[in-house]
């Protein structure tokens, strides 16, 4: 078998589906903190106040962590094109639904849903891949799709506050905006089912050369794979490395998911803003926060010591939302502007310290419970302050229970391992 035709394979594999994969995951992240942009709205027309919000915006991560596993057994039983699709029709007609609530129990239970219907996106498009690419050229694979969340994180902003502006059909802005990019997933999952194949084998775009080349591969990778050691997830809980990993994660999600669903809300306490000038605004934290993770993932590479610079990344980040509370609005927005520097960075930076300590048999795995229970705090984080701005009228705790958890991380990743 050619080394030049499968490679020839991999690369129209990665040029037909990387590109379309980064567009779901736009989209996908997009629907998932739209409602950040709207919070005012749904206070005036909806009722809800800080507490409901922050609640119901956590909900997501609740219904994302119990269907993540039913998610997966559907996704090994019926192919994962055939759900890929499948999935982003449902989370594109749940997020168009959010346009119609009227009530909080409403936005709950569509949260809720919405959660549920974006939870086999991510394992989905990673069993894809394991699908058609060998083993060497899917970590690579891998980082462009997760790249994807980096550029929705820049785009959601001025793209929301543009679509606020509209009011067809007697559509409040919000209703439009939420409708609208709702239903952009929907249409993308059509093309997505008419573009996609389940495997190579049915792949009229590559030769046949290709085909078999990158068929066979796959398949004496998989035939390994199937007499790999499969550890139950008792057995994974009751490592302290992994358990200390499961903290750290969690520790750096806190912090990316309140700024992800109250940095809107900061910047609009700054003064008087149109939708479209907070959307701008809004970018700037994570324009910075890609500046950051290039210059981090540059000096790792150069200066080898993985925990050092995830540790000095979660100490920026702490920095960063210390002295937010320190000042008025707008220095507490330029202190999240430099905190961005470092939660966004410790999150790239934190992933090889797991991946070097973990068993190749069971890393995939670990890393998926990592990132189940990490996620959690997509629900911790929003609901905490929104709990907080209720009672208290104000986010200063918050900011508080960042930084220290930022500092205790840092403290903490200095005791993970990158060899068992």
């Amino acid at each position: 078998m050619p080394l030049e035709t499968l490679q020839s394979a991999v690369s129209k594999v990665k040029w037909r589906v990387l590109p379309l994969f980064v567009v779901m995951f736009i989209v996908n992240y997009i629907d998932r903190v739209n409602i950040s942009f709207i919070k005012e709205q749904l206070h005036t027309d909806l009722g809800l106040n800080d507490e409901a919000f922050g609640f119901g915006a956590g909900l997501f991560f609740i219904g994302y962590a119990v269907f993540e596993v039913p998610s997966n057994l559907i996704l090994q039983r019926i192919g994962a094109r055939r759900w890929l699709a499948i999935i982003a029709m449902l989370w594109g007609a749940v997020a168009a639904c959010m346009a119609f609530v009227t009530t909080a129990q409403e936005f709950y239970g569509l949260r809720f849903l919405l959660g549920a219907a974006e939870a086999g996106f991510f394992p989905g498009v990673i069993y894809y891949l394991t699908r058609w690419l060998p083993s060497a050229d899917r970590g690579k694979a891998i980082a462009i799709f997760l790249s994807g969340s980096a550029i929705a994180s820049v785009i959601s902003g001025p793209l929301s506050g543009y679509l606020l502006q509209f009011h067809p059909y007697g559509l409040k802005g919000w209703q439009f905006m939420i409708f609208a990019e709702g239903a952009f997933s929907v249409v993308l999952a059509i093309f997505t089912w008419r573009w996609l194949d389940s495997l190579p084998a049915e792949a009229r775009w590559l030769q046949d050369g290709e085909r078999q080349a990158l068929t066979s591969t796959l398949e004496a990778e998989a035939e390994a794979a199937n007499r790999s050691y499969r550890p139950s997830v008792w057995r994974l809980l009751c490592d302290l490395q992994i358990i200390l990993f499961c903290v750290v994660y969690f520790a750096i999600q806190l912090t990316i998911y309140a700024a992800t669903f109250w940095l809107p809300t900061i910047i609009r306490s700054m003064g008087k803003m149109t939708d479209m000038q907070v959307g701008c605004l809004n970018s700037l934290p994570w324009l910075i926060s890609i500046a950051g993770m290039y210059f981090a993932a540059a000096g790792a590479a150069r200066y080898k010591n993985q925990q050092a610079w995830v540790a000095v990344a979660l100490l920026i980040a702490g920095l960063g939302m210390f002295l937010a509370t320190t000042g008025g609005p707008i220095f507490a927005f330029v202190a999240i502007c430099f905190a961005a520097l470092g939660f966004k960075s410790a999150s790239s930076l934190f992933w090889p310290i797991p991946q070097g300590y973990l068993d190749p048999r069971i890393a995939a795995a670990v890393i998926a419970l990592i990132n189940s229970i990490g996620n959690l705090g997509g629900f911790v984080a929003p609901y905490a302050f929104g709990w907080l701005k209720e009672h208290t009228g104000s986010i200063q705790g918050g900011l508080y229970g960042l930084a220290l958890t930022s500092l205790v991380a840092a403290a903490l990743v200095f005791r993970a391992r990158t060899r068992a």
